[in-house]
């Protein structure tokens, strides 16, 4: 057997190989693209949790962000106070101090309280539950019960009680995967300091409200009245209150005649 037949080639592919590595080496230094320093120290305090609550794809696209100027060093909802304040120093800033958030649900009108149309058998998620006549709820915009919201929260913050999505403040992280889950946008991510909240979203009728829904708002307006400072407006039929004109008097949840504005429960 003639050994240079199989020992060329060898040689032959083998210093192609060596050839194209070098010259790989060579041009992925002189087109390297600069790497910021700053990202990996930013991302190294993050939390990891690629929920998306700051806007950005992920905790890496974030640290990008911050560190080319397109998001602000606080601007992740799930870092803890240390760490916000750990970016900030990296990005020379000072710290800017933020009110706790947390997702909070309009809606109290669980199977006790609020009124079924039908018996939904179907596939058991908020989404499609949605699609079949509105949902099994007389009220078209209430809770549907079926834990979208909980499936999607990363925190296990959400809890699913009597058909009813409940807040579990001290675990939330206002990262808003709930509420882009809720079909009936029932969610929203407001300052966990406010007192007292319209737990409503109906814009029915008031008379459809009262027969739909024991606890909704039925845009009677007495509340609208009582606050003599203009922090409630009725919008659509429904009651609203503005958190910075409010001074948590409670007037209006003692002339609210279906209990929809309400002290808003918090952990202790």
């Amino acid at each position: 057997m003639d050994l240079t037949a199989v020992i060329n080639p060898i040689l032959a592919i083998g210093g192609m190989g060596l050839v194209f590595g070098v010259g790989l080496g060579i041009a992925s230094k002189k087109f390297a693209v600069p790497v910021d320093e700053k990202v990996g120290s930013i991302r190294e305090n993050l939390p990891g949790a690629n929920c998306g609550g700051c806007g950005f794809a992920g905790c890496d696209a974030f640290a990008k962000a911050v560190a080319s100027g397109e998001a602000k060093a606080n601007g992740c909802p799930v870092s803890s106070k240390l760490q916000k304040e750990a970016i900030a120093k990296i990005m020379g800033e000072e710290v800017v101090e933020c009110s706790k958030q947390v997702a909070i649900v309009r809606c109290q009108g669980n199977h006790d309280l609020a009124r079924a149309k039908y018996e939904y058998e179907g596939i058991l998620t908020c989404e499609d539950a949605h699609l079949v006549g509105g949902g099994p709820k007389a009220c078209t915009y209430g809770c549907l019960g079926y834990g979208s919201c909980q499936k999607a929260c990363p925190f296990d913050a959400i809890a699913i009680e009597n058909g009813l999505a409940v807040i579990h403040e001290d675990k939330c992280k206002a990262c808003s995967a709930c509420v882009v889950a809720c079909p009936r946008q029932l969610i929203y991510i407001g300052d966990a300091g406010t007192k007292y909240q319209v737990m409503c979203k109906s814009y029915d009728k008031g008379k459809i409200v009262k027969g739909n829904c024991q606890v909704g708002c039925i845009g009677c307006g007495l509340c609208v009245k009582q606050c003599e400072l203009g922090a409630i407006t009725l919008e659509n039929g429904l009651a609203t209150i503005d958190p910075s004109k409010c001074t948590e008097c409670g007037k209006c949840i003692g002339k609210c005649p279906t209990h929809a504005i309400t002290l808003y429960h918090k952990e202790d």
